[in-house]
């Protein structure tokens, strides 16, 4: 219990080395892993992949037993009356389903991109802090203090940029299958229901 203290103020100690990129980064983390996480929690909130082939076509063949999202969506789209109507319906479900997820996905990749040049560019910084302390002092322990302080700067801020980037980039990788996942089900789903009306809308034999 006594080391917990100690541990915090080494990490706040090393935190504050690195600098005003240090800022930077933890909005970029924040950002990534925030919106990450919301991506991942709306996907599965639609419920999809608990729905099954069969549940799937009774909810076409019925709409008024569907339940959840996907239910709603199936009634939905199953308003329609023909095959180019059933279609329109669809382009509208995957401009409210898939484009905001589309535009947060591109997001999240351009901080993920982001955080190792936020953590080189604070090398910069610390390399410039670090040869300046070498041209304007005189030697002894305040230059070398300045100088220490420059390089632990800049191998910081690296370090965390590749500590940021690297789970985000896993992050990222993941919400991208579940993302294809959830279109590859809404396809299937559209291919379901477009048979569904193409049946309805056949004459029927005569006897």
């Amino acid at each position: 219990m006594e080391a917990t203290p100690s541990i915090w103020q080494q990490a706040v100690a090393i935190w504050a080395s690195g600098g005003w990129a240090m800022v930077a980064l933890a909005l970029d983390a924040f950002i990534i892993f925030y919106m990450g996480s919301a991506i991942f929690w709306r996907i599965r909130a639609k419920g999809y992949l608990y729905v099954t082939e069969g549940k799937m076509k009774t909810w076409v063949k019925d709409p008024a037993k569907g339940r959840g999202p996907v239910g709603k969506m199936i009634r939905f789209v199953m308003g329609a009356t023909n095959l180019t109507e059933i279609a329109i319906r669809f382009d509208e479900l995957n401009q409210t389903e898939i484009a905001p997820i589309n535009r947060d996905l591109k997001v999240m990749q351009a901080c993920v991109g982001i955080a190792p040049l936020l953590g080189l560019l604070g090398t910069v910084t610390g390399m410039l802090a670090t040869f300046a302390a070498l041209a304007t002092g005189s030697g002894g322990d305040k230059t070398m203090g300045m100088v220490a302080s420059g390089i632990s700067e800049a191998l910081i801020t690296t370090e965390t940029g590749l500590l940021i980037a690297l789970p985000g980039l896993i992050f990222q990788y993941k919400l991208a299958r579940e993302h294809a996942q959830y279109k590859a089900f809404l396809a299937h789903l559209q291919t379901v229901c477009s048979q569904r009306i193409y049946k309805e809308n056949q004459p029927a034999k005569a006897a």
